[in-house]
């Protein structure tokens, strides 16, 4: 797959489908993408969401039907997907700053121009990574669900959950349950492949020792055979992971032989002095190649 391509072929489909409800699925499929990996990359290159493009196209997109056509407004409402007049109203206020019927008599509004892809000149920059083939194993883990990813990938969600778990003894009961001789580390768990509207789950956790297990809040999960990408991860968190991840999104997917896997990645902590400019950690992802 040209990367260029997959994503103008996305970009393509939301704009034929702004009047419609627009399946986010159907927009990473045009991309080659899940849907997952797919609104990631969309908000660490544009800097803002997905659902926040669609908003805005739609909003910019309306102002003109305010100003250069006589259809109702109820009517303007219902085409870009508000079920109300005044849900309507409320959104093109904040994106405006003028009520619809202000627009429609001739006050300032504000564009917002559709997305297309350039081709520039890019890279010359050197990114460690290394594969690795592991066969299938477990995981003993805290689930919670979290936000979708948005374009701070570390969301407020994931590490207010690390702050629970590290305050009420979480992590301390799954090392109690882990081996660390493989994966040198707690892990933080992304289950991608269960993408919902809500968002998606998130676990932290460590490889399963296979002792008892007597916790009632920690679950065992297996984990497929994979071949993962792994790609080191040295400063202080959350920012060295962000400008890690974003690294792996522009530079590496795009140019490399291999695409996202299988609804999985690990993020291996080796310890909690992620304050520590020095921090070192690994990313996995599961990667397949293209075809």
């Amino acid at each position: 797959m040209n990367w260029i391509t997959g994503i103008q072929r996305a970009l393509d489909y939301t704009e034929a489908h702004l009047t419609e409800e627009i399946d986010y699925e159907a927009a990473a499929k045009a991309a080659y993408s899940s849907s997952f990996h797919f609104q990631r990359m969309f908000s660490l290159l544009c800097g803002f969401t997905l659902g926040d493009y669609i908003r805005m196209r739609r909003l910019a997109l309306a102002a003109e039907d305010l100003t250069c056509t006589a259809d109702k407004v109820i009517d303007i409402a219902y085409k870009y997907g508000y079920d109300t007049p005044e849900s309507f109203s409320r959104a093109f206020t904040r994106f405006h700053g003028i009520t619809p019927t202000a627009a429609r008599h001739g006050g300032n509004v504000k564009s917002f121009s559709r997305l297309s892809v350039k081709l520039i000149l890019s890279g010359g920059s050197t990114m460690d990574y290394r594969l690795e083939k592991k066969s299938a194993f477990k995981i003993v883990c805290k689930k919670k669900q979290v936000t979708k990813p948005q374009g701070d990938t570390a969301t407020a969600d994931i590490s207010a959950f690390w702050d629970e778990c590290q305050a009420d003894g979480m992590i301390e009961s799954i090392c109690r349950y882990g081996r660390f001789d493989n994966l040198h580390g707690v892990l933080g768990i992304c289950f991608s492949d269960e993408m919902a509207d809500n968002g998606f789950p998130y676990g932290i956790g460590a490889e399963y020792n296979g002792a008892p297990l007597d916790d009632e809040k920690l679950d065992i999960v297996e984990i497929p055979a994979h071949t993962y990408a792994v790609f080191p991860c040295k400063g202080k968190m959350p920012d060295a992971f962000k400008a890690t991840y974003k690294k792996i999104c522009t530079e590496f997917f795009p140019q490399s032989s291999y695409e996202y896997g299988s609804g999985i990645e690990l993020e291996v902590y080796p310890s909690a002095d992620v304050e520590d400019p020095d921090y070192t950690c690994e990313i996995w992802i599961a990667v397949k190649e293209k075809k």
